[in-house]
């Protein structure tokens, strides 16, 4: 009786933790095999915490300190090229630094794991939280999540490991979480066992593709015209197959811990009869929530979307979730200078996806954040009026910017702050 009562036991703890933290615990119940370090904040909390977990004896890994970021995921790479599942993580300017590596591991689709603390691309040297250094690798074949509690963080660096070590899929995933805000702020979480996490989470296997003297095989060899493009096929169809993994894990996982996550790729926020949906990434969801919240007591017909997976993008359910609403307003705390409409990423990620649509919602964007700047409540309810009053000319928005005046042009920009 005592050992089913173990066997059955889902959770061992409940503890108050960063984002960080939760990342390292479940690194830890995945039983990781090697990871690789090197410090730039704001993702170094989480070898920090793993570092400790070697020291107490609570975890057995290999822990490298790398030269550098380059060599820190090249080492992640070829650990699981001969059949270790990895983990490394890195943050602006440092992931980029490993672009090289995160190119080939994606190519040659190994499925590492990594941290993204999001933090502003230098230079004028800014790091607090933007989004474009995960976004970096939104088309090399990485898949991306976005998290926003450090709950999220444990969960879904569980799922990350399920979906890309599925022999159906075997591409790496970037976790990512906004820095400052998730990084480092506490929330409570409950940590599993070792024994639920068993059973949601099948021991790492490359197959045949396994480097080992045993099992001779050639990777990365040089193809140029003679296969490149079959190659590049191939992913595309992982990929793509990747959206009826990321399903099945999130069903399990629910199944396994008794979670509640209905949808894998986006949450929604009272948007069945919503006019006007918000959509945003990351944390900016407490604010987006509190905002539609606000405006509910008061009759608007508002709700907020969370888009948590990036890449596979949801097309066909981000459709169907806004196929009643009438406007739609993106936060972007990114930047895509000289994209079309000189809009954000994700606004323009939307507006893709909606132009197939029966419905086509106005669709109005929204800059904000960029560097660590706040995103609060009011700045989200100014953003959904916004939406609703201003002319189908004015689709780009930067917010909370301090007022400006150009000489000689005649151009007063003026907004709150």
């Amino acid at each position: 009786m005592v050992a089913q009562m173990k066997q059955d036991k889902i959770y061992e703890s409940e503890e108050l933790g960063s984002g960080t933290d939760g990342v390292a615990q479940a690194v830890r119940l995945a039983d990781v095999d090697v990871f690789a370090a090197y410090p730039i904040r704001p993702y170094t909390g989480v070898m920090d915490r793993l570092a400790k977990f070697i020291a107490d004896g609570k975890f057995d890994a290999e822990y490298i300190v790398a030269d550098g970021e380059h060599g820190q995921f090249e080492i992640g790479k070829h650990a699981s090229s001969v059949g270790a599942r990895a983990f490394v993580g890195s943050s602006g300017t440092g992931w980029l630094y490993a672009m090289e590596a995160l190119a080939a591991t994606a190519t040659d689709r190994l499925p590492v794991v990594a941290l993204v603390g999001n933090r502003a691309l230098d230079d004028p040297g800014a790091f607090g939280v933007e989004h474009n250094d995960a976004l970096l690798v939104r088309d090399l074949g990485w898949m991306v999540v976005w998290v926003s509690t450090a709950q999220e963080a444990l969960d879904t660096t569980l799922i990350a490991y399920r979906v890309a070590e599925d022999p159906a899929v075997q591409m790496p995933c970037a976790v990512a979480m906004d820095g400052g805000y998730l990084t480092h702020s506490e929330h409570m979480m409950k940590v599993p066992t070792k024994e639920a996490v068993s059973r949601f989470l099948p021991r790492y296997d490359l197959g045949k593709r396994v480097m080992h003297p045993d099992n001779p095989v050639s990777i990365a060899p040089q193809i140029n015209e003679d296969w490149c493009m079959e190659i590049r096929r191939q992913n595309w169809e992982a990929a793509k197959r990747a959206k009826g993994v990321i399903l099945k894990a999130y069903k399990e996982f629910n199944s396994v811990f008794g979670s509640n996550y209905t949808n894998p790729f986006f949450d929604e926020h009272l948007t069945e009869d919503a006019e006007t949906v918000v959509i945003g990434m990351g944390t900016v969801a407490a604010a987006a929530k509190v905002a539609v919240n606000r405006l509910r007591e008061k009759g608007e017909k508002v709700g907020f979307i969370k888009l948590r997976w990036f890449r596979p993008f949801a097309t066909e359910e981000l459709r169907k979730a806004l196929s009643k609403a009438k406007r739609v307003a993106v936060i972007d705390r990114d930047f895509a200078h000289g994209g079309p409409d000189d809009g954000g990423v994700l606004y323009n990620e939307v507006r893709s996806a909606l132009y197939e649509s029966a419905n086509r919602p106005k669709v109005v964007d929204f800059i904000a954040g960029l560097g660590g700047r706040e995103v609060s409540i009011d700045d989200v309810i100014q953003m959904i009026k916004t939406t609703e009053t201003s002319p189908p000319s004015e689709r780009i928005h930067w917010v909370g910017l301090r007022e400006r005046k150009t000489e000689g042009t005649g151009t007063h920009v003026t907004m709150r702050r």
